[in-house]
């Protein structure tokens, strides 16, 4: 047989030729790379970055650390061990860089120098190292962990093997302090903070480094977020002062340039912190009446530095995300980032805040590390990982509106196929974010849970609302499903499917529905609430408040969002379940959770399948062994984005996989 033969030779080409334009399959989209935390030297010259690939063989998505110069663009990969390597971060002169590395199982702090060359432990702390930061003098790493056990809980476990006391055995995070960097084995840390009278969060040192700012709570269990105060810690007797006791959370210390006066992020004493706005207070460091700072924007600021032209944070805008300045005299409020549709994050800024790297894209781009003066706003973009789809044709995102039920308008993000026809109609499927105050923007990220490049090559439109209590619209519309989860929501999702069925975009007969965590929810309330869908997927959703309430690691957000316990309003539970509709329940319904979830426990997704079963409806269960709330192995992964690919086939398109 002639392997080269002319016909089979083009047939080789058109398949290749083809295999260029098609959208990126589920291994592919698993395996694409992304960076992420710029950390910007002192002198502005390089930016330290992580990326994070795919490693199919340890079933891991690892992490590196890179440098790039902000002049040239050019870079390199500064570590190369296995496991990952994270949270780069300069020191005052930057000569060294430190990091945090599972290369020995627990994470420990190494440092190596930002040319190249071996990267050196400098801590073994038993129970691993939580957070950092250098001190001014470049000669001191301060640490968070989790306290070790005691001998006397070493003792009980021998005696008694493992067990746990429920909301009485805590293991507090304390500050830790490493003096000795230059020595060729890790030194012992000194404890900063001790004791069971608080559990530490956040942390900063002053700029002279002779104090520490940082939050704590009663304890590290969720439930007791809201009684994070901020302390005060002199570094030369260790003696620790609280500053601010506000009801609610008061949380991230950022110190002025002087080191008079701490910024932070407070409820200000709002009891419904979960969606009411954080806002950005500043207080003298010695302790006083805090003053509010950011009143006027409506939208959770996030605190990122203090320099000496103002204090910067960050915040969405809608589908968009900028950089802010405000003066804490005047309280005026200039935006530094542009255009208006930038998607810019996680910031970073040079000693004399001149200079920032930030991660940035505008709609229908792939994030990149960016740098760019501060005063004048000219981003360069220093990576290079929309070089991924360059052999890809991807789907168009764009942004829409439409009026819900109520009136309210709601936006989203409608992904079309690369081919679009607008003289056609489309299958729709709606993928729905979690949160409820998360967001969805017009950026290309890698598929995960829900393979929508794959959908929109099959030959569907895409919606992903903003239903009320996203992120980005402020606090009224964040607070628009308070008393009114999975009601509010639904009548988001169906007045967007109904908005683009009247502009003839969508056969109403094949529109489908998904969602992870809070997006679960919601498709399980569409599953048991509605007849206008032919398929959902229920990813770690709730199914029962009550059941819910009495499990999740976070019971005050039940009680925020219903305004009450199941106990005190068992009405608004149950009106608001999705288990209560079950009697309506037809739309077959493929259900994905996680073993130990502890955030929506897996009592949820049995409560569900087991109703669906009894009322006949077409369930299929899948668990994910081991994993808790979100999946985090690519292998794993793949099986819930093959499962959603091969149920939404079947009900959508009619096929049998």
């Amino acid at each position: 047989m002639n392997y080269f033969s002319p016909l089979i030779l083009l047939a080789c080409l058109v398949s290749t030729y083809s295999g260029l334009a098609q959208a990126p399959t589920i291994d592919q989209s698993i395996a694409m790379k992304s960076v992420s935390n710029p950390q910007l030297s002192p002198d502005g010259r390089w930016v330290a970055y992580t990326l994070t690939r795919t490693n199919w063989d340890d079933n891991a998505y690892d992490t590196d650390i890179w440098i790039a110069n902000t002049a040239t663009g050019d870079k390199f990969q500064l570590t190369h061990s296995k496991k990952s390597n994270s949270n780069p971060a300069w020191s005052p002169d930057g000569k060294w860089l430190a990091f945090l590395s599972t290369r020995d199982d627990k994470a420990q702090l190494y440092v190596i120098s930002p040319t190249g060359g071996e990267a050196r432990p400098v801590s073994k702390f038993e129970t691993g190292v939580t957070a950092f930061k250098w001190s001014p003098t470049g000669k001191q790493l301060i640490f968070s962990a989790t306290v070790p056990d005691a001998k006397t809980d070493k003792e009980r476990k021998e005696k008694y093997s493992d067990y746990e006391v429920v909301r009485d055995d805590y293991k507090m995070v304390h500050l830790y302090l490493l003096d000795s960097l230059d020595k060729e084995k890790p030194a012992v840390a000194k404890a900063l903070t001790k004791g069971i009278g608080f559990s530490v969060g956040s942390f900063v040192v002053s700029p002279d480094g002779k104090k520490i700012a940082f939050d704590a709570s009663k304890n590290p269990d969720l439930i007791n977020g809201h009684t994070a105060d901020l302390y005060v810690l002199t570094l030369g007797d260790t003696i620790t002062r609280k500053i601010v006791s506000l009801k609610g959370p008061d949380q991230n210390p950022v110190w002025s340039p002087d080191g008079q006066q701490i910024a932070f992020t407070t409820a200000n004493e709002n009891e419904f912190y979960f969606y009411s706005n954080r806002l950005i207070a500043t207080v003298p460091a010695t302790g006083g009446t805090p003053k509010i700072l950011t009143n006027t924007f409506d939208e959770n600021a996030s605190l990122l530095e203090w320099t000496s032209d103002g204090v910067l944070f960050s915040g969405y805008q809608k589908t968009s995300a900028h950089l802010f300045r405000i003066d804490p005299a005047s309280l005026k409020i200039d935006r530094i980032t542009k255009p208006d549709n930038l998607i810019a994050t996680q910031f970073s800024f040079s000693k004399d805040g001149r200079q920032m790297a930030f991660v940035g894209a505008l709609p229908n781009q792939y994030p990149e590390i960016q740098a760019s003066p501060v005063s004048v706003f000219a981003p360069k973009v220093l990576t290079d990982m929309s070089t991924q789809l360059a052999s890809y044709k991807t789907a168009t995102r764009e942004v829409v509106s439409w009026k819900s039920v109520d009136g309210n308008v709601i936006e989203g993000i409608l992904i079309k196929p690369a081919n679009y026809d607008p003289a056609r109609k489309y299958p729709l499927l709606v993928v729905i974010h979690g949160g409820p105050t998360g967001i969805d923007l017009p950026s290309i990220t890698a598929d995960r849970y829900y393979p929508v490049e794959q959908f929109t090559a099959k030959g569907a439109l895409v919606l992903r609302p903003n239903y009320r209590g996203s992120a980005g619209y402020g606090s009224k519309f964040r607070a628009l499903n308070v008393k009114n989860l999975g009601l509010g929501d639904y009548d988001d999702v169906i007045s967007g499917v109904d908005y683009l069925i009247g502009k003839g975009m969508v056969d109403k007969d094949k529109v489908g529905a998904m969602g992870w965590s809070q997006g679960g929810y919601i498709s399980a309330f569409i599953t048991t609430y509605s007849d206008r869908f032919k398929a959902t997927s229920v990813g770690a959703g709730i199914s029962n408040w009550a059941t819910y309430y009495q499990n999740t690691d976070i019971t005050p957000f039940t009680r925020q969002y219903l305004q009450g316990t199941p106990w005190d309003n068992a009405d608004m539970y149950q009106k608001t379940s999705p288990i209560s509709y079950i009697s309506r329940a037809k739309t077959p319904t493929l259900i994905q959770h996680g073993e130990l979830d502890r955030r929506v426990p897996i009592a949820n997704a049995y409560e569900l399948r087991l109703a669906l079963e009894d009322k006949g409806v077409p369930v299929k269960m899948v668990v994910y062994k081991g994993f808790g709330h979100g999946i985090t192995k690519p292998k794993s992964m793949r099986q819930v984005m093959e499962e959603n690919y091969r149920w939404f086939s079947k009900y959508i398109w009619g096929e049998t996989l």
